[in-house]
């Protein structure tokens, strides 16, 4: 799996072509989607072109796409995989991962809430039961590997002790002020990769790209504050996605130089700790905007 990944959480039909194409241009290999994202069949239009533009093979790429929680049922996660191969255009995935490890109401609706809005979760079903269906498709050939996104370390403990297929990526958010270091080094140990999504703060302010620490470094080794983060990132051992939305800032985002050890030390002793998205507390997404 390719270090540097390209999250194609994007609202539009439109830019999620536009970004997807340019990404690939600049050098990204590792795609990351989500039936959730609702631009799966985008993905895959941008995919086929660029690949037939640059003279690239399927082999070239790594695809990953990620089971909702409206389908944790054993018998809805084959479907729901199929589903997503057809609008990826792809005969077979790279890595599939469960989005969440919390159980929605199956159903058509994405976001299942009662009538005072709180969101229904299906209890019968346990996350070790969709482990074991998420397995069957990586026995059948077209999953190359299966993993876990927005979980804890305590969740992952379990599931990981009871696997038959152990997972191979982990997926949650990470940067300077959330370093998630315990998880990272289970991972380690166990040979898990793990991969950080929002290493940018995913834009909001104030985040870890307007930090005085980050700026100051990145005007001393001479690049940008969302390159410094980047290395620092890729320098602690960890994978990571990032979603830049125009040509220039993927060429930005790809060109990572390793940082300078007193560098990288001084970035990990910062102290801020802040959370940017609480989807591993309820299963919900806090990129993804109520209704979509």
């Amino acid at each position: 799996m390719p270090l540097l990944g390209f999250g194609t959480l994007i609202p539009s039909a439109a830019a999620t072509i536009s970004a997807t194409m340019d990404a690939l241009d600049a050098g990204f290999r590792h795609f990351d989607c989500a039936e959730r994202y609702r631009n799966e069949r985008e993905v895959g239009e941008a995919l086929q072109a660029g690949l037939a533009a640059g003279g690239l093979a399927r082999e070239d790429i790594f695809v990953t796409t990620k089971l909702w929680n409206t389908n944790h049922r054993p018998e809805y996660v084959q479907p729901a995989f199929e589903a997503s191969l057809n609008r990826l255009r792809l005969s077979y995935l790279d890595l599939y991962l469960i989005h969440t490890p919390f159980a929605f109401q199956p159903g058509d609706e994405q976001d299942p809430r009662d009538q005072n809005g709180n969101v229904i979760y299906d209890r019968d079903v346990t996350l070790a039961d969709t482990w074991k269906a998420m397995e069957s498709l990586v026995d059948d050939g077209r999953c190359r590997a299966i993993g876990l996104s927005d979980i804890s370390l305590k969740e992952l403990l379990p599931i990981y002790e009871s696997a038959r297929i152990k997972p191979a990526v982990v997926q949650v958010e990470a940067h300077p002020y959330l370093p998630e270091t315990e998880l990272l080094e289970f991972c380690k140990e166990k040979d898990i990769v793990f991969l950080a999504f929002a290493p940018l703060g995913h834009g909001i302010k104030p985040g870890p790209l307007e930090d005085s620490v980050i700026t100051a470094i990145a005007e001393r080794v001479g690049k940008t504050p969302a390159q410094v983060l980047l290395a620092w990132a890729l320098q602690r051992g960890t994978a990571l996605l990032t979603t830049p939305k125009t040509a220039a800032r993927a060429r930005e985002n790809f060109d990572i130089s390793s940082l300078p050890q007193d560098a990288f030390d001084e970035i990990s002793r910062i102290e801020t700790r802040q959370r940017f998205n609480e989807v591993v507390k309820t299963g919900v997404p806090g990129f993804i905007a109520r209704g979509n």
